[in-house]
């Protein structure tokens, strides 16, 4: 029974958008970003002595970042669970859920799909249910109001239409 809990806690929320762009970046990182710093060390390592060579220090440094980065990755998608739209229940704010909110103060709408913090991408309505918004509507029904403290100040919001 714990295991199947411990299994149940490992498991990442994801819509299927997000996986795929997790997905497409981890293909790029293995293909041509290894193949980018395989070039930059092979290039570094021709200048000569590499204890004082700042290009092979500086190659061997993006690499180990390339690696984590692949890994977290790695990570990330074998423990989503793509949402499906179908299962979704619009009674309330949830993972996937898109949110039609009015700013209170401002008198002005705004349209979020609440997402996980990896696929986070404010520029594109796409918000984490992690972030002070996401925190504050999440659970909530059409024609709740909250207020939500948000790096430009405290906002009170009313939640207008949750849709998929």
């Amino acid at each position: 029974m714990s295991m199947q809990r411990t299994q149940h806690d490992d498991v990442i929320l994801m819509t299927k958008e997000g996986y795929q762009k997790l997905r497409a970046e981890l293909i790029k990182l293995r293909s041509d970003g290894r193949s980018e710093i395989s070039k930059q060390l092979e290039e570094a390592r021709s200048f000569g002595d590499l204890s004082e060579n700042a290009e092979y220090h500086a190659a061997k440094e993006a690499q180990a970042k390339l690696e984590a980065r692949i890994q977290f990755l790695e990570s990330q998608l074998s423990k989503a669970k793509i949402i499906d739209n179908d299962q979704i229940d619009t009674s309330q704010v949830t993972l996937g859920t898109k949110v039609t909110l009015k700013d209170l103060d401002l008198n002005k709408e705004f349209t979020y799909v609440i997402v996980n913090s990896e696929e986070t991408d404010p520029n594109n309505h796409r918000i984490s249910v992690s972030s002070p918004v996401g925190q504050a509507i999440i659970g909530k029904a059409v024609g709740d109001e909250v207020i939500a403290r948000a790096p430009r100040g405290i906002r009170r919001l009313k939640i207008l239409r949750i849709e998929i």
